[in-house]
């Protein structure tokens, strides 16, 4: 069969030759167009400015004419004459300085605000505390008196026996007041048991006679407490 056609002008038989040639073409012209870069001349009057270091704009300084308010133009008070009322007395004002009309009045007649003293008066507060026998001449009686009521504790501090054979121990509070008269009364006291509570008031009853304790220099009732510890060894 013969052909129609030139093998030699045929279009199809270097397009994919063409085809790559043009594409290269386009990658390349794009890629230069991208890169491209354009520099501008600066032009010579900006190079030389001079340039302050600090740009901040400092405001100009401006004169304001202050005006003065009115002045106020106050009214004189108006003042009200009020006719005197016959039916109201003049009351005198005596004078309270002292001169040789003056009466003296007797020092028998001036009365006398008694001290408030109350009757009974914590140790702790008291001024002058309840001396001890044996504390007359000490400075600090307070603790003196402290000092020798342990003393006394236990030189007749005794065990009771049942309460040995009971294992009874333990530790009684007792208050007792020192009375007017420096004798103890209103002994109470509170312990684990009746038998050592009847042993501690026995310690206690054997106190001597004290100095009351005095609050002005007037004798009042001071209470005092004082625990009493029994343990079997």
């Amino acid at each position: 069969m013969e052909l129609k056609k030139n093998p030699k002008l045929e279009l199809k038989k270097n397009s994919t030759l063409y085809f790559l040639i043009g594409l290269t073409a386009i990658l390349l012209f794009a890629y230069v167009a991208i890169e491209w870069k354009t520099y501008y001349k600066t032009p010579e009057f900006v190079q030389n400015l001079d340039i302050p270091d600090s740009l901040d704009e400092e405001p100009p300084i401006t004169f304001h004419e202050l005006k003065l308010p009115p002045p106020k133009i106050q009214a004189p008070p108006v003042i009200e004459i009020i006719p005197d009322d016959p039916d109201i007395e003049d009351s005198i004002i005596a004078s309270t300085e002292i001169d040789h009309t003056t009466e003296i009045v007797p020092i028998d007649d001036i009365p006398v605000i008694e001290d408030n003293i109350p009757d009974e008066i914590s140790f702790i507060v008291i001024e002058d505390v309840p001396i001890f026998p044996g504390c007359e001449n000490e400075k600090n009686k307070r603790a003196c008196f402290q000092e020798m009521m342990q003393k006394h504790v236990r030189k007749n501090f005794r065990y009771p026996e049942i309460a040995k054979e009971m294992g009874l121990q333990g530790r009684v509070n007792i208050i007792f007041t020192i009375q007017k008269d420096g004798s103890i009364d209103e002994v109470r006291m509170r312990g684990p048991h009746e038998t050592l509570e009847k042993e501690a008031a026995r310690i206690i009853s054997k106190l001597p006679k004290m100095t009351p304790g005095k609050q002005r220099g007037t004798p009042v009732k001071v209470p005092f407490s004082i625990p009493i510890t029994f343990k079997l060894q």
